[in-house]
């Protein structure tokens, strides 16, 4: 019989030093040191370099939204802050060799490796943590006993992490939520921010800053681009990725996580009713569901149906939106609601990308805009329906319940002429007292007065960059510009 080997300590020595190579260079590999920080670099980092308080940092999120990506700007960034590139350690948890090992031994290696010892300030990465079992009780052990190593991980599996983080690292961990890409980041990415400035204007008696654009049918056209693919930080930047994007995103959100991360999570047997509900609900994106239908659409039983929807929207794959009527009540029992995709980009992987006169473009373009309130982590919208009439988004009062402003998605000019076609939108915001609403359209903007409520038309491609760039803005302490 053939003896099994292992890895030798000699391999695993030689692969962490593979996987480090600025304790030689002092930089951080040239794939990617090109690549552009995203935006939420600014409100992950100084988590990083908080000393005061000894908690690791959990970043987490969806698949192929640049957490790897992140972590290693986060290395460079450490090294140009005067940190030592042989005090800064990353693990790919997820690369077979470490198959066996506990964090502690991963750190031991480290150190040996370096010629250090444990009364250095250090930085430890672990990528991929969910690959280790029990990884929050080992992280949470090291947290305790080392009070000189700032411990920084990652990972994909969302809901996972999530749960686990929750349950066991309460005063040990910190949790960063990295969302897909904003339309404001695609922008920045893609070194197109020359396309929008932000101006100062007044109307209806009330200065603010809006952002505006000089060329709208360029702006329009990387809006569906960036629906298409923009969602992904790789994707958007890659014309040979665009080409066939369900072979890049496909088998990671759908193999990896609604047939691996959720069954094993939550004990789900047959993973073919999970993909079955996601397809449905994936091509469906913006729609209005009932548990009757999508039992029907799908063939999943509707107490199923129920827990799925909580597995995929604690994995950030989709969010569903309550209703209310239109004396902006909640229902006691919701039996309809709608549900997005967090990402439009997830779409056209799935099935196939989206043209800007495709018939599901208007559905698509509230996906992308619902997508950048769920930036927001501190608002909660609702959308209105009664007998006849609806209201896409609508904002409530924390303390009263009651409606603070109304906003109607269009991707068409139809409405800046023929105000009676939103008679639904007038009747809420007569109803609950509204003053002023806003209409997104194809590319006209402008403002009308009709019967004591006025009406502000913007672009929906620049009302998704507005709120986009507010949620993180707000999150920077850097003022808003006005976005309803």
């Amino acid at each position: 019989m053939a003896i099994l080997r292992a890895f030798s300590k000699e391999q695993i020595l030689n692969k962490i030093e593979f996987e480090n190579p600025w304790w030689k260079s002092n930089k951080i590999d040239d794939y990617y040191a090109s690549m552009k920080k995203r935006l939420y670099f600014d409100l992950f980092s100084p988590l990083v370099y908080e000393k005061r308080v000894k908690r690791a940092v959990v970043l987490m999120g969806p698949r192929r939204v640049g957490k790897t990506v992140m972590l290693f700007h986060l290395v460079q960034d450490l090294i140009s802050n005067g940190i030592s590139a042989k005090k800064i350690c990353y693990f790919s948890i997820e690369n077979p060799i470490y198959n066996g090992l506990s964090l502690d031994e991963l750190l031991l290696n480290f150190l040996e490796v370096t010629n250090q010892d444990l009364s250095e300030e250090l930085y430890i990465i672990f990528d991929e943590i969910q690959y280790l079992k029990q990884w929050e009780v080992h992280l949470k052990t090291l947290v305790d006993s080392y009070h000189k190593i700032k411990f920084i991980v990652s990972g994909s599996a969302a809901a996972a992490l999530k749960l686990k983080s929750n349950e066991s690292g309460a005063g040990r961990f910190t949790d960063f939520i990295l969302p897909p890409l904003t339309f404001h980041e695609y922008i920045d990415l893609k070194d197109l921010s020359h396309l929008v400035t932000l101006t100062s204007k007044e109307w209806n008696g009330v200065k603010g800053n809006y952002f505006q654009t000089n060329n709208i049918e360029e702006l329009n056209r990387h809006f569906i681009n960036y629906i298409n693919f923009g969602g992904y930080p790789e994707l958007s930047l890659s014309e040979e990725m665009q080409s066939n994007p369900g072979r890049y995103i496909r088998s990671d959100i759908v193999d990896k996580v609604l047939l691996r991360d959720l069954p094993s999570l939550y004990g789900i047997q047959d993973v073919q009713e999970l993909n079955s509900l996601f397809t449905t609900i994936a091509y469906n994106s913006g729609n209005e569901f009932t548990y009757e239908q999508l039992s029907i659409n799908s063939g999943v039983a509707k107490n199923t149906i129920k827990k799925y929807i909580e597995y995929l929207e604690v994995a950030f794959l989709i969010k569903v939106i309550n209703k209310i009527d239109q004396n902006s009540k909640k229902f006691k029992r919701a039996t309809s609601f709608k549900i997005y995709l967090t990402n439009p980009s997830l779409r056209g992987a799935l099935f196939s990308p989206i043209e800007i006169n495709d018939d599901f473009i208007g559905n698509m373009v509230e996906t992308a805009i619902f997508s950048q309130w769920g930036h927001n982590t501190n608002f909660i919208p609702y959308y209105a329906r009664w007998n006849g009439g609806e209201v896409d988004i609508v904002k409530l009062s924390v303390e009263k319940q009651k409606p603070i402003w109304a906003v109607e998605i269009k991707w068409s000019n139809r409405y800046v002429k023929s105000l009676n076609k939103l008679a639904n939108l007038k009747s809420f915001c007569k109803k609950n007292n509204l003053e002023t609403t806003l209409v997104t359209t194809l590319d006209i903007e402008d403002i009308k007065e009709d019967d004591g409520l006025t009406y502000v038309f913007t672009p929906s491609s620049l009302y998704c960059y507005t709120v986009g760039r507010n949620a993180v803005e707000k999150k920077l302490n850097i003022p808003m510009a006005i976005s309803h």
